[in-house]
């Protein structure tokens, strides 16, 4: 099969034939893709910040929102048959232990993370496990909704755990409202809470992405953009900021815009979070990490995309263009999320 494989890091991977996957226990599932989303983290992966934390033997297969068909499957495999439409959820997972036993798919003790630290779905097919595929129904195309598999699930995770501080009155700032995360968060606020949503962003086409998703508030990242948000909201500041980005001055900038009391979600990463302590106690502000979402969460998210609560923005592009994609990516180009289609 053709595969988008990452032999060195500071260099973009390359297109080439490898083996097809094979199903070697119980539990496996190969699935045929159709649609695997680009992530800025595969670009983090090729500038090797990846590297001592996934500690992934190259060359590898990227790759790590993905959904297509049943291809084949192991014998202890009873909720899909070979053909039907599956997203997949990013972790394999073992189910025995106290996290996957406790719904916290993510923090599996003995999980394995395609795309990350095992071949992904930048590929023909991808070798996955039976916890992590989510039956569809027939007619959804999987590059529809492939990027929910991990942009999708995130925000949607990020806006859960927010839920509780977003009562009405209240106000979440989106830190980054162009993205793959940050045009499902805008519209995971909506359908979850009641607050009011201000997107921050840099680029007035994703401040115009953002609109269409339901912001209630758009501001122009211009060096105004922590007195804007503050003006909006009186003058405290808002309860929750949800940060996609991460780096480049939207840390500071997301603390900056913090009510006391209020509560960061981190998302996006490349920076430092920095913050004396005495204002982390005298504020009474906190910091809260993000990983993907758990198996359930994209069971809920796949309920809202069907209601058309929660509709994804993407643009395609076959596999063979991934370098394409990626600079797209890179250079600021591309709204909402790239699909590779094989």
């Amino acid at each position: 099969m053709k595969a988008v494989r990452l032999h060195a890091y500071g260099r973009r991977p390359i297109l080439e034939e490898v083996a097809d996957p094979k199903i070697t226990g119980p539990h496996d599932v190969i699935v045929r893709i159709g649609g695997a989303g680009l992530c800025r983290t595969d670009l983090h992966i090729i500038e090797g910040q990846w590297k001592e934390k996934s500690q992934v033997r190259l060359p590898y297969t990227l790759g790590h929102e993905n959904a297509g068909w049943v291809h084949a499957m192991g014998p202890a495999v009873e909720h899909v048959v070979v053909g039907d439409t599956v997203i997949v959820h990013p972790l394999i997972t073992c189910g025995f232990c106290r996290h996957c036993r406790s719904g916290d798919d993510m923090h599996c003790n003995h999980g394995a993370f395609p795309g990350i630290d095992a071949d992904g779905g930048f590929a023909e097919f991808l070798k996955t496990g039976a916890r992590a595929v989510v039956k569809l129904g027939p007619k959804i195309q999987p590059r529809d909704v492939a990027a929910l598999a991990d942009a999708g699930l995130t925000a949607y995770h990020a806006v859960k755990k927010a839920i509780p501080l977003l009562y009405p009155g209240t106000h979440a700032v989106v830190i980054g409202g162009g993205g793959g995360l940050g045009h499902i968060g805008i519209q995971s606020l909506k359908a979850l809470t009641s607050a009011n949503v201000i997107v921050v962003d840099k680029s007035e086409g994703a401040l115009q992405l953002a609109k269409k998703c339901g912001a209630d508030h758009t501001v122009l990242a211009n060096g105004s953009q922590v007195a804007k948000v503050k003006e909006i909201t009186g003058g405290p500041g808002c309860e929750a900021v949800i940060d996609f980005v991460g780096e480049g001055g939207a840390i500071a900038d997301g603390i900056g815009m913090l009510r006391r009391a209020g509560t960061y979600y981190v998302i996006g990463y490349g920076g430092t979070i920095a913050a004396p302590a005495i204002d982390m106690i005298s504020q009474e502000i906190n910091f809260v990490g993000n990983l993907v979402g758990t198996y359930n969460d994209l069971s809920e998210l796949m309920t809202l995309a069907a209601q058309q609560r929660v509709k994804l923005e993407t643009r395609v592009y076959p596999l063979s263009a991934f370098n394409d994609a990626m600079n797209d990516l890179d250079g600021g180009k591309l709204h909402g999320r790239g699909i590779f289609v094989p």
